[in-house]
């Protein structure tokens, strides 16, 4: 065997022994029995994990923060003034804002009050939400490096700027692999929106695999016709033909595996399969029909019309009952650069009631201690205005100074507020948070340090917390 075949073979046995099994790095055990050289370094499980699954809202846009959770009342005697030097500090600017001649302070003209035994503030566009704050972390100084939609959004899911990475769902399906053999290990959910307005393009890259195999890549459903294309029989096509067909496709690819010990063969052969499970699974998780009417009530009646946000809530509930591992469910619409006085107010009707039954939902069912729930988009906007400014017509440039996300469930403390910003909601006064501290703590509720979660490629142990940067978990916001 030539030198170049035997190294061939010994990087394809090794992604193939990741391909084929279900757990990836989940085992120390079994990690602690295999030759280092196969496995390139030690990945297994860090500790007992508080959460089993996750869910994360992703509200693609950029939620204002000053208007919903980051209140700042000092700005209301500063309506119209200049944006001080001193507080920009000559930080960068989109194209969208940088030829202003000035930038102008716009106060939020939305009130805000202190809700439940914690007195976390929120505004009056969430009141669901301000109705839950003790079971929430509301985390007002997260950070990130992009200034634009794509590479900002491309980040927060990938843990970098650069396509190409796995996404979050797709390292936690190959770190921890299915409880559920009949339902892929992640799924996508897109929600319609109000706002009125065109929204940012969501591509698939972002809950894709990138290198890691392509089995670990999130499976978007529908919430028009068939919730997977092609996956109901054509007409004519019996359930036994199909699995007749299937069975001789499956004897051929592992003939093909034999010779060329591809492990993607592997994978194409599981995603069949899953694919024939899935023709009974996916309509029994989508028809919802037996949902009781109090259920349907907790969600509003958005619930009722599919492909809403309310309506996704609901599913991704199904989804964590049927041990789901990693849930995203995208509203889009949230990039009020003008006109955010109109259409702030409909994106947080989208999202408030449902994004709120969701955790409570979870809860009086006992699913929210081992769940991990996520809110948040991909940067923050801006105190100063873009374009005209009107006491109540004002609109926002994006900021990835300082923004808001929040958690809950599984590993996460409820009542908390985390990290203060300046006056101006411009800078970070206290406890700053990356992107890869946020991904570091979601790993870490899920049972990983996250430097141990590791693939190796291009000559690096790669991580969805960089390779080049220190990450921190956010110890103040954990149970």
């Amino acid at each position: 065997m030539s030198h170049i075949q035997e190294t061939t073979d010994h990087l394809l046995s090794r992604r193939s022994f990741f391909g084929r099994t279900l757990w990836g790095v989940g085992t120390g055990a079994l990690a602690s029995m295999m030759p280092s050289r196969l496995l390139g370094s030690p990945l297994s499980a860090s500790f007992a994990p508080r959460a089993k699954r996750v869910i994360y809202l992703f509200m693609s846009g950029a939620p204002s923060q000053i208007d919903l959770f980051d209140h700042k009342p000092k700005m209301q005697d500063l309506f119209d003034k200049d944006l001080p030097d001193s507080v920009r500090q000559g930080q960068r600017l989109t194209t969208m804002t940088s030829g202003q001649s000035r930038f102008p302070i716009a106060p939020s003209m939305y009130q805000f009050a202190r809700h439940g035994q914690s007195g976390t503030e929120v505004s009056e566009l969430l009141p669901h939400t301000a109705g839950m704050v003790d079971d929430i972390a509301v985390v007002r100084t997260v950070h990130t490096d992009a200034i634009n939609h794509d590479p900002a959004i491309t980040m927060i899911q990938t843990g970098t700027q650069l396509p190409g990475k796995p996404s979050l769902g797709a390292w936690l399906s190959y770190g921890l692999g299915s409880e559920n053999n009949n339902l892929p290990t992640y799924v996508v959910l897109n929600s319609t929106w109000t706002a009125k307005r065109d929204a940012q393009a969501l591509y698939s890259r972002l809950w894709g695999s990138g290198f890691l195999p392509s089995k670990h890549q999130g499976v978007r459903l529908r919430s028009q016709g068939n919730p997977v294309l092609y996956l109901a029989n054509p007409e004519g096509v019996t359930q036994e033909t199909r699995k007749t067909m299937l069975d001789g496709l499956s004897e051929m690819n592992r003939k093909q595996f034999e010779l060329s010990n591809d492990p993607e063969i592997n994978t194409r052969i599981a995603q069949y399969e899953m694919a024939f499970r899935m023709q009974t699974s996916v309509p029994e998780l989508t028809d919802m029909s037996n949902e009781p009417d109090h259920i349907y009530d907790m969600y509003g009646p958005d619930a009722k019309i599919p492909g809403t946000f309310a309506s996704n809530c609901l599913l991704a509930r199904r989804l964590v009952e049927r041990d789901v591992r990693s849930i995203q469910v995208f509203h889009r619409g949230w990039d009020q650069h003008g006109n955010l006085t109109r259409d702030l107010p409909l994106q947080c009707k989208d999202i408030d009631q449902g994004a709120t039954a969701l955790i409570q939902d979870l809860k009086q069912r006992g699913l929210l201690d081992d769940t991990l729930v996520v809110w948040g988009g991909e940067f923050g906007r801006t105190i100063y205005c873009q374009g005209k400014l009107e006491r109540t017509d004002y609109g926002r440039d994006h900021h990835p100074r300082c923004f808001t996300m929040w958690m809950a469930g599984g590993g996460i403390k409820g009542g908390v507020t985390y990290g203060t910003t300046d006056d101006f909601s411009y800078n970070i006064a206290e406890n700053p948070v990356h992107i890869r501290d946020l991904n570091a703590t979601i790993l870490h509720c899920m049972g990983f340090e996250h430097n141990h979660l590791t693939y190796k490629f291009q000559g690096l142990n790669q991580k969805l917390t960089g390779t080049d940067a220190e990450a921190n978990v956010i110890k103040g916001i954990l149970a």
